[in-house]
């Protein structure tokens, strides 16, 4: 009996150096992007429980005589407090979503919207690292990390992660902060009750809206196959003339976006929409501000 020939090892070593290939680039991206916007936000700390020396004020009748420092105030006539830098060290959790339409762009000159989430991902918990926070990718095994072998292994969980929405149930501390990275196109009441759920833990989130240019401006003309990523075995949806389906389509998509805006808003969490053709720093810097503020009480 002739042996059974044994499938090639090849393409598939192949692929899976090609995706592999990606994860640098898309790291340091995230740390080129990191390292602008750190320019911008350096120096934002604040004043409380900790060891480092941070400024002098002037003292206020509402301070306690304790906090006076006498050596410095000694120097002249102002009464003066010493303060310390704020240094306790919170806990973030990532989630990019991993769906289907995620993994799109409308132009080979832009990058999907799942790889801008994950370069955005990894530079805030970048960011977060160096001002001493621990970061963690919510769902999976890994440890709240810090540090740059933290920055590394947490980089590799985001590129590696499927980002199902089971995850956002996983384990996480009272009081740790959240970031939902996602297009958020799929029905308002799908994301409604994942939130709402979501929403009644002591957890505070953060939204990432991501968005493709060509889904905001619906530029295509003339007749469209338009199909479902991920679908494919779905039959398209034919548009004889897309020019004429562009003031209908941009209501609806305008309806959804604020039907999330609401949502966010009764929630009481920030929301940040980021286009994929414009700066990631931009939004890089909204992430840190929203998330490093409501980190430190």
């Amino acid at each position: 009996m002739a042996a059974k020939p044994q499938k090639s090892s090849l393409p598939l070593r192949r692929e899976s150096e090609q995706l592999a290939a990606s994860y640098p680039v898309l790291l340091a991206e995230a740390e080129r992007v990191a390292a602008i916007v750190a320019q911008g936000v350096h120096g934002r700390r604040r004043p409380g429980q900790g060891e480092t020396f941070w400024q002098y004020r002037n003292y206020h009748s509402s301070d306690p005589a304790n906090r006076i420092d006498w050596r410095r105030s000694a120097r002249g006539d102002q009464v003066y407090v010493r303060e310390n830098e704020w240094e306790a060290a919170n806990t973030v959790y990532l989630w990019r979503d991993g769906n289907p339409g995620m993994n799109w762009q409308s132009s080979d000159k832009l990058p999907t919207k799942q790889d801008r989430a994950t370069v955005l991902c990894m530079a805030l918990a970048s960011l977060l690292m160096r001002a001493g926070e621990r970061c963690a990718v919510i769902g999976e095994t890994d440890r709240p990390r810090s540090g740059r072998l933290g920055l590394e292994r947490i980089a590799k969980r985001l590129f590696e992660s499927t980002g199902p929405s089971e995850n956002l149930e996983g384990k996480m501390p009272a009081h740790a902060q959240i970031l939902i990275a996602s297009d958020f196109l799929e029905d308002p009441e799908i994301w409604k009750t994942r939130l709402t759920r979501l929403a009644s833990r002591p957890v505070k989130a953060t939204l990432l809206r991501l968005i493709d240019p060509a889904e905001y401006d619906f530029p295509y003309k003339g007749r469209m196959e338009m199909r479902l990523p991920g679908l494919s075995k779905l039959p398209p949806l034919i548009i004889g003339r897309a020019e004429r389906a562009r003031e209908d389509y941009q209501t609806r998509f305008k309806a959804h976006g604020a039907a999330i805006e609401d949502m966010a808003r009764r929630l009481g969490w920030p929301l940040i929409t980021h286009r994929t053709d414009t700066p990631a720093n931009t939004a890089l810097t909204s992430l840190y501000v929203s998330i490093s503020g409501e980190a430190r009480p």
